[in-house]
């Protein structure tokens, strides 16, 4: 990206109180094309559209085609069966997405190194077997089993990722041996019980089955979401304005504002509609929010965008390259620990297929699908939530119209294989407009 344009460029014109569209030309005399005056709204849909077409030029998409194959997959499954959309099915999607996607979320940070770790589905079920086995069977405090479970997650990934920057060895080969480590690991921990059934009342069992059923919890969630952003883009505009840096203009801020408002309340109200917001979408997205603002607004994770563009590049800018990497490992077992205690909590049982089967092929693929780039050093944790939403949308929907899971596995590759398609396409477009 051209330095200097990173966000929106919408810079006031000189003897007015209005904000140029992106591109727009600053030479006087030049003809600029703006919407009647007096309308705010049409300004700001002018810059947006603006600034979009500029950036679909240089092949930077971002999440516009996964939105578009998200609308596409709901308006499919909705006409094939009118329940697809129905309040009970959309809540029951929001809790399924949630121990996949957390785990999908770790899967991040490894792609932004441009990396691959192949073990979080055995470190979820490790975590998961740690838990079962100290609380079930041997009467440790729920909590105290929980913390200790995710430490082992977060242990695996530390060890992991200390191994892959000091040897150098490719992530996906040291993660290989990982994932049959922590799958044997976890057979052994478990013996010869096989499985181990929750409490259905405890701690763990609900996390996916305790719903908040006052609708103001929903709608009250909706508002303060809306006004964060709108409050962190506004503050990011003072900044931006007070350095003489491109900034958004407010009409744009509060289209943007106004757009979240509208998918947040509508999504509280089916929510409300049914049993009420699941404790588990709150998690999952406050861990989301939380793990982006670690990505976009601190030292950490503006290093590993940085090593996504190029170790040798880090290493001469003095970045501490083995403490990133090991950390983003350790991020990833992490997430992949606490992914596989809502796993079990959703079926409140842990047994010696946990964490096995398509789990670890869903959770890259939802990262990938969501708009992470297999090239690292682009991407957010919301495309896990985009993807995780794609798969198990098709999977809901299949279900529903008694569909074989065979065309599922077809559906799901073919979205992963376009996804892939256009990661490089836009890659290849960004190389030629110099910005990759």
């Amino acid at each position: 990206m051209v330095k200097g344009t990173h966000d929106i460029a919408d810079t006031p014109r000189a003897g007015t109180g209005e904000s140029a569209p992106p591109g727009a030309p600053d030479a006087p005399g030049a003809e600029v094309r703006k919407a009647p005056r007096g309308s705010a709204v049409g300004r700001a849909v002018e810059s947006w559209i603006a600034f979009a077409r500029r950036k679909l030029r240089a092949g930077e998409v971002g999440s516009l085609p996964i939105v578009v194959v998200l609308a596409v997959v709901w308006i499919t499954f909705q006409s094939l069966n009118s329940n697809f959309l129905s309040p009970r099915n959309l809540s029951n999607l929001s809790v399924d997405i949630v121990g996949t996607g957390l785990i999908a979320v770790g899967i991040v940070f490894v792609l932004l190194l441009g990396e691959l770790d192949l073990s979080v589905g055995s470190i979820s079920g490790l975590a998961a077997a740690v838990f079962a086995v100290l609380n079930v069977n041997n009467g440790v405090p729920e909590w105290l089993a929980l913390i200790i479970g995710v430490l082992a997650g977060a242990a695996a990934g530390t060890v992991q990722g200390y191994s892959f920057a000091r040897t150098r060895v490719p992530a996906f080969v040291v993660t290989l041996a990982g994932l049959l480590t922590w799958n044997g690991l976890m057979l052994y921990v478990l013996g010869s019980s096989g499985t181990i059934n929750l409490d259905e009342n405890g701690l763990v069992a609900k996390l996916t089955n305790y719903y908040f059923t006052d609708a103001a919890v929903a709608y009250g969630l909706a508002a303060l979401a809306t006004g964060l952003v709108f409050g962190v883009s506004y503050l990011d505009r003072r900044r931006r304005m007070a350095a003489g840096m491109p900034h958004r203009s407010l009409q744009i801020i509060g289209v943007r504002a106004g757009g979240l408002a509208v998918i947040a309340f509508a999504a509280a109200y089916l929510l409300n509609r049914f049993q009420g917001l699941p404790l588990a979408l709150l998690i999952f997205l406050v861990v989301v929010a939380g793990l982006d603002i670690v990505l976009r607004r601190t030292h950490y994770g503006r290093q590993v965008y940085a090593l996504g563009g190029g170790v040798e590049a880090a290493r001469r800018a003095s970045l501490h390259v083995t403490r990133v990497q090991t950390a983003v490992l350790a991020v990833s077992g992490t997430m992949a620990a606490i992914g596989g205690l809502f796993l079990a909590s959703r079926i409140t049982s842990v047994s010696q297929t946990s964490g096995s089967g398509v789990l670890l092929l869903n959770a890259i693929a939802a990262a990938v699908i969501g708009g992470t780039s297999l090239f690292g050093g682009r991407g957010s944790t919301w495309s896990a939530v985009l993807g995780m939403l794609v798969i198990q949308s098709i999977a809901s929907g299949m279900a529903l119209t008694d569909t074989p899971a065979a065309v599922q596995f077809m559906i799901t590759g073919g979205v992963l294989f376009a996804a892939v398609v256009i990661d490089a396409l836009s890659r290849r477009t960004q190389e030629a407009h110099g910005r990759a």
